[in-house]
Parts: structure tokens; C-alpha cells; sequence
């Protein structure tokens, strides 16, 4: 009888070892989600920043183009004049400057936007993988 009652400890013993890892896998993977929609929230934010600064670099971009554009044609009417050539050289770097920038933000909200996609992708599995593990308790 004796050995009888210390088998059957030993299997409620196992199985509340297993709950508690269980339980444990669930606290991790909450703790994880969290984590992950405190990030989705503050790349989230970044958005509205990261579009206004696209726009602003094109614009800048596009005046620094017709800029470019007039110092050239006005350095076409006179080739030989120095100041003309200094002034659509120092145009055609701003506007290549300018151009620049405007490629480095479009890049920047892309890969924005991208991580946020890649995000949610996790957040998804991870609240699926919790709704698996909540569901086999």
C-alpha cells in the first residue's frame, strides 16, 4: 500500500511540474507580445514623421531641380562667363544633394513600413501561439 500511494504522488507531482512549465511558456510568450506591441506602437508613431519628411526632402528636391535648371540655362546663353558656371555648378550639387536625400528618406519610410509589416506578422503568431497554448490547458 505504502509503495502504491508514493507512485501515484509521483504522477500528480509530474503533472503539475508540466502546468507549471506550461504556465511558464505562457508568461514568456505574453511578455514577448507585449514587447512587441510596445515596438509596433513607437514604430507606428514614427509614420506620420517619417511621411512628412518625405515630402518636405522631394519638394526641397524638386526646387533645388528647377534651380539647377535655370542657372544652366542661363550659363547656356553665356558659357563664358565665370559667375554663371560657379553659380550652375554650386546649383547642380545642391539639387544632386537635395536628390539624395530625398532617396535616403523614401528608403527610410520603406524599411519603416516594412518593419512594422514584419512586426505584426510576429505579434500575429505570437497571439495564436498563446491562444494554443491557453486552449490546452
Amino acid at each position: 500500500m505504502l509503495i502504491s500511494l508514493s507512485v501515484s504522488a509521483q504522477v500528480v507531482s509530474k503533472d503539475s511540474i508540466n502546468m507549471l512549465k506550461d504556465q511558464k511558456q505562457v508568461i514568456e510568450v505574453s511578455k514577448r507580445l507585449n514587447e512587441r506591441k510596445l515596438e509596433l506602437a513607437k514604430l507606428e508613431n514614427q509614420v506620420p514623421q517619417k511621411t512628412d519628411e518625405v515630402a518636405s526632402t522631394a519638394e526641397q528636391a524638386r526646387k533645388s531641380a528647377e534651380e539647377n535648371k535655370k542657372a544652366a540655362e542661363k550659363l547656356g546663353d553665356n558659357p563664358q562667363d565665370k559667375k554663371d558656371a560657379r553659380r550652375a555648378s554650386k546649383s547642380a550639387g545642391s539639387a544632386s544633394r537635395d536628390a539624395k536625400r530625398a532617396r535616403r528618406a523614401v528608403q527610410s519610410l520603406e524599411k519603416l513600413n516594412k518593419n512594422i509589416e514584419s512586426l505584426k506578422k510576429k505579434i500575429a503568431d505570437d497571439e495564436s501561439k498563446l491562444a494554443s497554448l491557453q486552449g490546452a490547458r
